[in-house]
């Protein structure tokens, strides 16, 4: 640990504080009552691979985001506050080039460690929990790289664990079938030595012991079903704390830190429930003390924030807390470091936190130089990362991207549509007769709308393909599966996606929004094809916005049946999309979305411009408005409107004020 200076203490005096310990051992005894310390909970959450600054899919480093520069604001903070703990909050290995490399291209053995518990590990985190995306490699995979001994069925028994994290790891609500145990410890209780003042002001060490328990959502046994049926089952978030926090206190706990990825609902309770956060926060008994959240990729503290979830009662988006408790969401990327500073003392039975005295805030990386030391570390992953990346696939005549797929251009998502729709259309002709008759349709979304800044778009430019290319165009690793439902339930599918838009009053004279960015881009699906069209009209309420659905020209009755290409997510429940559960599940192939699209890329050769211009399917239903309608994406992307044909698009500022580097356009629903 770096050397602390103290609150109500300049630096300078750490330097004393050292000299007056060495000299008076005594006031190394245990904590006498008055003795008080400053103690910062750092998160970090949803790092997703990206342990530097680097952009695999456009090969190209970005300053925006990488746990390199979150080390850097670590360091302050260390040196800020006289104690720190550092956790992660989950969704760590998986989600760059980088992450697919070292579990899929070429796994990494038994006795390495991956490039990002590499950077962790030097960084010093004091502990982490398992994000969803943590098992999208499956059991045997995370067992390997997180030094873990699972008793589960089917996974063959290890002579030994392999290397791992230096901290250790918490997963309360995840059980093996076999030992009906948890597969992680479900909490650590850490003896935390605290550089503290007495009650005359003079410097003392103390003991605190910070308790620390780990939950993910419920909703990776459909989301990673391949991998986790008949292996390991979950419990709900809320029975889980109520089982183990009891414990952690009757065993010493001073302080308790949910570690919980997830967000804020405040719909109906459910074991199942995927954002339990709000009522995790209410537990009644021996309650939290803090909870770090994560999995919605938000800021929190956030007092601009328009989000559904930090807007719900009981939540204090300015000071950070939910129902009482202190809470973080570090956004993702590593683009934040979360901080709750707690001022305690001790009264001489235990440590009270001084509640009037808590502050919580999420620091941003914005310009922060990175951490030298972490590109060093894994120089050699990260350039077997980018060859890899470079392998050609393709080429295509048109520049395919999202900055505009909001608002008409569905190149990039059609791409993919095709890519799935025909493996799904071979896979029937050879594999199920009885459905040949049914046209087959593909759904998909963008994956990249600028949820994490204006860099955040998939844009794949004109000419050759390759690797990081066909990455850029599907993110995920998520498992090509196809659905049978009715020509109602494709219509409730879309009216879900349609949820992306605001309503919009065409009466109002001042600006509105279009996007309702609480609705992630990555769930606005559409169908992108020939034989499809349909409207959304934007004046109409949630589930009543897709107008005129038709295939061949010919209106979609509500008994009409089709055969959906998505993926493993969405079709078991991912996003809460109607009639998707599992149950009407005709194909669950072991291929990953990005490979099929990886192989109809090599079989096409050659994306032409002319089958990409047939695929749009969508358009708005055309409204006058008295005033604009307005949406924000990058702003050196205007070319690409008129290459989208989109006639109708404006830019009116090239900065739009959020200090965020969007720009701002407006949109023509009358044309």
């Amino acid at each position: 640990m770096r050397p602390p200076c103290f609150a109500g203490l300049p630096m300078r005096s750490t330097a004393l504080f050292l000299a007056l310990a060495a000299a008076f051992p005594s006031s190394f005894a245990a904590p006498v009552a008055g003795t008080r310390a400053t103690l910062a909970i750092l998160e970090t959450t949803d790092l997703h691979a990206n342990v530097l600054s680097y952009d695999y899919f456009k090969l190209a480093h970005d300053q925006s985001f990488g746990l390199e520069r979150t080390a850097t604001l670590i360091a302050q903070a260390r040196r800020e506050f006289p104690n720190t703990l550092l956790f992660d909050d989950g969704d760590t290995i998986q989600g760059t080039a980088l992450g697919d490399y070292e579990a899929l291209v070429r796994p990494i053995g038994c006795d390495e460690t991956l490039a990002v518990y590499k950077a962790m590990n030097r960084i010093g985190y004091d502990g982490a929990s398992i994000g969803n995306h943590d098992f999208n490699f499956g059991l045997a995979y995370l067992r390997q790289v997180t030094g873990s001994r699972f008793d589960v069925p089917g996974l063959a028994q290890q002579a030994k664990a392999c290397a791992g994290p230096n901290f250790p790891l918490v997963l309360a609500n995840v059980y093996s079938v076999k030992t009906k145990q948890p597969i992680f410890a479900p909490y650590r209780i850490i003896d935390k030595t605290l550089q503290a003042l007495d009650k005359d002001g003079k410097p003392v060490t103390a003991t605190i012991r910070v308790g620390i328990i780990g939950f993910t959502p419920p909703g990776i046994m459909a989301w990673d079903k391949r991998w986790l049926e008949g292996r390991v089952y979950t419990e709900g978030i809320r029975e889980t704390a109520l089982k183990y926090i009891p414990e952690m206190r009757a065993q010493g706990a001073d302080l308790i830190v949910a570690v919980s990825h997830g967000g804020l609902d405040n719909a109906p309770y459910s074991p199942q429930m995927e954002n339990a956060n709000w009522y995790l926060a209410q537990i009644p008994g021996a309650p939290i003390d803090a909870m770090l959240t994560g999995h919605s990729h938000q800021v929190f503290p956030n007092e601009k924030s328009t989000v559904a979830m930090f807007n719900l009662p009981g939540v204090d988006k300015v000071h950070g807390t939910v129902h009482g408790v202190p809470t973080v969401m570090a956004n993702l990327w590593g683009k934040h470091l979360g901080v709750i500073r707690f001022e305690v003392a001790h009264d001489g039975h235990g440590w009270v936190v001084d509640k009037a005295q808590t502050k919580v805030e999420a620091r941003s990386i914005q310009g922060v130089a990175p951490d030298p030391e972490i590109a060093k570390l894994i120089a050699g992953e990260h350039a077997a990362t980018i060859a890899y990346v470079k392998t050609p696939v393709g080429s295509s005549e048109e520049r395919l991207s999202t900055f505009f797929a909001d608002v008409g251009d569905s190149a990039a998502v059609a791409v993919v549509n095709m890519a799935q729709a025909d493996y799904v259309k071979r896979y029937i002709a050879a594999n199920l007769p009885q459905y040949a008759q049914l046209p087959v349709l593909s759904v998909s979304a963008p994956f990249k709308s600028g949820a994490a800044g204006p860099s955040d778009y998939t844009d794949v430019p004109a000419g050759p393909l390759a690797l990081n290319n066909a990455a850029d165009l599907y993110l995920y690793p998520n498992t090509l599966t196809a659905v049978k439902v009715t020509g109602a339930q494709l219509k409730a599918w879309l009216e879900r996606g349609a949820e992306r838009f605001n309503r919009i009053d065409p009466a109002r004279s001042e600006p509105q929004e279009l996007v309702n960015t609480s609705f992630s881009g990555f769930n606005f699906d559409m169908v992108t094809s020939p034989e499809v069209r349909y409207e959304i009209d934007v004046t109409q309420p949630v589930g009543q916005r897709i107008r005129g659905l038709a295939y061949h020209g010919k209106p979609v009755v509500d008994a009409q049946e089709f055969i959906v290409a998505t993926n493993n997510y969405r079709a078991t429940g991912g996003g809460n999309f109607p009639g998707l559960n599992g149950s009407n599940v005709v194909i669950a192939s072991p291929d990953a979305n990005h490979d099929v699209l990886i192989a109809w890329l090599k079989q096409e050769k050659t994306l032409t411009r002319a089958a990409l211009a047939q695929q749009r399917s969508w358009t708005f239903a055309k409204v006058k408005t008295a005033g604009p309608v307005v949406f924000h994406s990058a702003p050196a992307a205007l070319p690409l409107v008129q290459q989208a044909g989109l006639a109708n698009v404006v830019l009116l500022k090239q900065d739009d004020g959020s200090g965020k580097g969007f720009a701002l356009y407006s949109l023509d629903l009358s044309r």
